[in-house]
């Protein structure tokens, strides 16, 4: 048996390439928690969650304290049941999901190197090695996101995300079905508010998006509205996605039921880790409602890694992935993730199948 040593959390606060506006925020650096997991054969794990305090209510410094709290009591337990390091987190401590997560794909890491097997073959098998990526279309003025979409399309992104829910909602749907034409037809195209809006809002700018060709529309209102999501979804064709209203298996029966959602943004940092995940992938499928698979802006190549072995698992990707790490001005890895003409290529080796450059790591490390 393969024993867990050491867990060592590590706080990084790592450059984006450029600003990115969301609902009530303007993303300049990613602050994330690293975890680096060492087991008594010397074999090295990698785990990764970013600080949400509005999805998770989890901060780096939160974090930091829940890994270091939880640490010395995973120590010494069996590598290879990643189900029984998860229940004794769980027992150990109540939500903490970001950090949960973290220490879940850094096992998950450890244990495909141990056994030379990738990530994706211990989540239940590879169904797919290309992933078409979600270009993210965020600088919020008609005319550079109208340039940033052509551009992209013209690269080979066939998915689209734009963020809205920042200003007024004709605003933001005039900005947006200015996208969707200069888009088109056969591309995925979609919205995210972030719980950025009311729900007259939401529904003055659904109604005001009718004929666009909006693919869905992301959490318009408060995660726990399921009342509001409901009304919004009724009042449009336009398929409405819950993302920082999901954070256990209850939460998609939840929504299928009230007609609140057609489909859900699943997130390692919600569910707990890779297990969640593809749990509730494969609910989603049983429930007939659509995936979005997203790490948090921003996270490192190594959480977008993790995200990359979700995608080659998953039981279907109906409404794309959103790996994040492009949008970093540096990384942590020493051999960058493969992405070319708008699509990722899932890691092969064993683990994650990446290396982590340490001296990157501490370059960005911050104390906390």
């Amino acid at each position: 048996m393969t024993k867990i040593r050491d867990i060592r959390p590590i706080a990084v606060s790592i450059p984006m390439s450029k600003p990115i506006k969301m609902a009530g925020v303007e993303l300049k650096h990613a602050d994330n928690v690293l975890v680096r997991i060492e087991t008594r054969e010397g074999i090295v794990g990698w785990g990764e969650a970013a600080s949400a305090p509005s999805m998770t209510g989890e901060t780096v410094e939160s974090m930091m304290a829940a890994i270091r709290y939880m640490a010395p009591h995973l120590a010494g337990l069996d590598l290879e049941d990643v189900a029984l390091v998860s229940s004794g987190m769980n027992r150990l401590m109540y939500g903490n999901k970001g950090a949960k997560s973290a220490i879940e794909i850094g096992l998950h890491d450890a244990l495909g190197k141990s056994q030379g097997k990738p990530v994706h073959d211990l989540l239940g098998g590879k169904r797919r090695g290309r992933i078409p990526m979600l270009q993210m279309i965020a600088a919020s003025k008609v005319d550079a996101d109208v340039a940033e979409a052509q551009r992209s399309k013209a690269l080979g992104y066939v998915a689209f995300k734009v963020k809205v829910g920042t200003g007024d909602p004709r605003v933001d749907a005039d900005r947006t079905r200015r996208v969707c034409e200069a888009l088109g037809p056969g591309v995925l195209r979609c919205s995210d508010a972030n719980q950025g809006w009311s729900v007259d809002q939401a529904i003055e700018y659904v109604r005001a998006l009718e004929g666009s060709g909006l693919d869905f529309f992301e959490q318009p209102v408060m995660a726990d509205d399921l009342e509001g999501m409901a009304k919004i979804a009724a009042a449009t064709d336009i398929a409405i996605g819950c993302d920082e209203g999901v954070h256990h298996l209850d939460d998609l029966r939840r929504h299928r039921e009230a007609r609140a959602a057609r489909g859900a943004s699943l997130k390692a940092v919600k569910l707990g880790g890779l297990r969640g995940v593809i749990d509730a992938a494969a609910l989603c499928e049983a429930l007939d409602m659509k995936v979005n698979l997203a790490g948090k802006m921003s996270e490192s190549g190594i959480a977008t890694a993790a995200v990359l072995h979700l995608a080659a698992a998953a039981p279907a990707l109906d409404w794309g992935v959103s790996p994040t790490s492009p949008y970093l001005a540096e990384d942590v890895l020493a051999k960058p993730l493969v992405f070319a003409n708008g699509h990722a290529e899932v890691p092969t080796g064993p683990g994650l199948g990446i290396e982590i450059d340490e001296r990157q790591v501490r370059k960005f490390t911050i104390e906390r």
